[in-house]
Parts: C-alpha cells; structure tokens; sequence
C-alpha cells in the first residue's frame, strides 16, 4: 500500500507538497495516455465551443469561444485549446490532436481507465494516511485537468493556489493529486514550489459572475506579487505522484522543449465538516454530485 509514513506526512506539513516518486507503474501510465488518446481521437468540438485556456497575466482565466462550455463542464468530459491554435474562424491552425491544452473535468467519473486509477486501493490507502475521513473528488483538476503539455506549443501555468478556483469553508480542504504520466523536467514545464506557501491564506478567488454577465466569470482580490527566487522546481519521473495543499503557491514554466509532458491530476475536499462555496465556479450538479473517494 501506498501509505505516507511519519517524516513523508511532516514534509507535506511543513512544505505543502509532497512527491511520491514511482506511484505508478509505466504500463500503468502508457495505458492512461493510450485512453487519452482515444477520446481526443473521438472528440468533436462546436466552432463556437473552442475555447482557449490560459493563466497568464491578471486575467488568469481567458477564453475564446463559449463561456457556458466553461462553466458547465464540471459533469462533463470537454476539450481546451492552447492559446494562438486557431485562426479568426475557429479553425484550427495545427492539427487537433497538438493543440489541446486539457481535457477537462470529470474523467474520473465518465472514463473507466481513469475511474479506475482515481479509486484505486493504493490511492485511497495514501489519502486515508493524511487522515482524510470524506473525501470527494471535486474534479479531474484544475487548471490542467488531463494536461496534454505539447512540445513548443504548452504555456506556462503563471503562479496560483488552487483555493483561488475551488474555495472552502474552513480553507486546507482541498487537496490537489498530480500524476506524471511522463517525465517533467526543467526543459518541459515541471512544477514549481514555494514551500511553506500554504499557510498565508488566499487573497484572490474566481466566482461565478451575476447572472446576466457577460463574461460569466470575475475576480474577487488580487493575486500578491511573488518573488520568483522562492520558487523550487520539482523535476520528475514517469508515475511519480505530487500531492499539493489547497494554497501552496504553485506554477509551471512554459514548454519550449521538442517533449510533451503529459500528467493526470485531480482535487479532492474533505466534505467533512466542509462547505463549498456557492459561488465557485464549478458546482456539483444532479447528474454528477461529487463522488466519494473510498469505496
């Protein structure tokens, strides 16, 4: 079992992430992109519902196309494009397949291979040791669900705390879980760190805008400024797994490499004791309340 023994648990604490080289196997790995593959090989998108996403700048969030495609994909397994991969028509100026950002953001509900890794018996025994007692999965992540980083074309993740999307009542219950289906390196847009971030609280939130809105989406707050020498890469393997607290202030460079860097990652919250905020953007819906983690 994939259990976090006392010093791993302490690092987590003090650090607010953790990795777990080797979490997963490789074919366990080549399995997920093979799956990946498949539905981005099946996937049809409306002209009108090509959407960028991108964390740059204050915006944070920018998108071409639909807004609704957005905020209604939460029960729903949906595509986003890179930033600069269509022309003024919605056509796509490289092929498809090279220009998605993420497939987003219920996998772990609607797709058996990644359902099946999401629930597996080792990633429950390694969330029940952080002392988890109800968690949920809120979605497959945010802001890379299924991240399909592409060689050249990837943009950087700008520094975030993931409670900025998905934000609670009390803070500390949500818990990112970042899998490397492929090597990240420093050349390919590996994570970074600023440990001990988690314990500063959150100053921005995105929220569902008021009804009648144009965009559909607003800030409340300002992101602070961040002083890049405290950030520390986290290079790794394929399978290596990366937990990561709700406000550890996290980024990734961007991908200017001839590699992809391909990674699986979802969020849980601890519904115990919990609220989720109603004014967050992606709400658990009839069809896809959030589904707990333990079996």
């Amino acid at each position: 079992m994939a259990c976090l023994n006392p010093a791993q648990l302490q690092k987590f604490q003090e650090d607010g992430f953790l990795v777990l080289e080797g979490f997963l196997s490789a074919d366990e790995c080549v399995a997920m992109q093979r799956r990946i593959g498949e539905i981005v090989a099946e996937m049809e998108v409306p002209l009108h519902c090509r959407t960028e996403f991108s964390t740059q700048g204050d915006e944070q969030l920018r998108m071409q196309g639909s807004t609704d495609y957005f905020l209604s994909s939460g029960d729903k397994i949906r595509f986003f494009f890179e930033k600069g991969v269509f022309d003024k028509k919605g056509n796509f100026l490289v092929p498809p397949e090279k220009a998605i950002n993420k497939v987003a953001h219920a996998l772990h509900a609607y797709d058996p291979v990644f359902k099946r890794v999401t629930h597996s018996p080792k990633m429950q025994a390694l969330v029940r040791s952080l002392g988890l007692q109800k968690p949920v999965v809120v979605q497959s992540g945010n802001p890379w669900p299924f991240l399909l980083q592409q060689p050249h074309i990837g943009g950087e993740a700008s520094s975030h705390q993931d409670a900025t999307f998905l934000y609670t009542e009390p803070l500390g219950r949500v818990l990112g879980v970042w899998i490397a289906l492929e090597d990240a390196t420093l050349e390919n847009g590996c994570l970074w760190f600023i440990p001990g971030s988690h314990t500063s609280g959150v100053e921005r939130r995105m929220v569902r805008a008021p009804a009648g809105s144009v965009s559909g989406l607003s800030f409340l707050g300002s992101e602070p400024a961040r002083d890049d020498s405290l950030f520390v890469p986290t290079p790794v393997q394929r399978g290596a797994l990366i937990l990561i607290h709700g406000e550890v202030v996290h980024k990734s460079e961007a991908n200017l490499s001839d590699r992809s860097r391909h990674a699986y990652t979802f969020h849980l919250m601890e519904a115990s004791g919990t609220t989720w905020s109603p004014e967050n953007w992606l709400q658990p819906t009839a069809e896809l309340p959030f589904p707990p983690l333990y079996t």
